[in-house]
């Protein structure tokens, strides 16, 4: 498969779906990010050596019209001294390098066509690999939180934790009994009070009435 090829299904490719689909799309998104990057340097790399040949075709295409001026130049000097052969065989040269000066600006412009496409299709694939790896850092964290809420939800429903639990609520009942065992001898002994109280209420009032009666007799 050519770089310009992959360089297209990469750029065409849906992230969300492959993501969707993968098993581990932790790992999946890494192979994707890794597959982005290699290809992005390949990409960038073809660029150079574009321009670089388009820079030797440019001063090539300058040389050239440079020899062409020349070979006027010359055709010039040989009419100017009644050589017309010369002059003819100065413009026959001309001609065919301004051929080749025509070939070689239609060489340019398609290497700025694609230079130009490859411009486009690398901040296209820049643009996809910072939309992954922004997804990779997504996918990290909720895998991270997935495996803790995992790890929590498995020591909630551990033995020792259901055993340590059911520890507290025996505990929390033996603490209620006795609780409950204190209240009933305290209400007992209110009880129990409250009878002498009432006795010694009792005594007093049969008091108070015998000295009323002694007072009466007095009288």
């Amino acid at each position: 498969m050519s770089i310009f090829n992959r360089l297209s299904d990469i750029i065409n490719s849906n992230i969300s779906s492959l993501l969707d689909k993968a098993e581990n799309p932790e790992k999946m998104i890494r192979m994707v990010i890794q597959e982005m990057e290699e290809t992005l340097v390949e990409v960038r790399s073809g660029t150079a050596k574009v321009i670089a040949e388009k820079k030797t075709l440019s001063r090539r295409a300058e040389q050239l019209k440079k020899q062409a001026l020349d070979w006027e130049s010359k055709a010039e000097l040989a009419l100017s001294k009644g050589r017309e052969d010369l002059a003819k065989a100065a413009l026959l040269e001309k001609s065919n390098i301004n051929s080749s000066v025509v070939i070689t600006e239609k060489d340019l412009a398609k290497l700025d066509v694609t230079l130009d496409k490859l411009s486009v299709e690398i901040e296209q694939l820049q643009a996809k690999l910072n939309d992954a790896r922004a997804r990779q850092k997504t996918i990290v964290m909720r895998t991270t939180a997935t495996e803790s809420r995992l790890h929590v939800n498995r020591q909630l429903h551990s033995y020792s934790i259901d055993n340590a639990m059911d520890k507290f609520e025996y505990y929390e009942k033996k603490i209620d009994q006795m609780e409950g065992q204190m209240d009933s001898i305290h209400i007992e002994k209110r009880g129990l009070q409250s009878e002498f109280d009432e006795l010694e209420k009792q005594e007093s009032i049969d008091q108070e009435l015998e000295d009323l009666k002694n007072k009466l007799k007095d009288q």
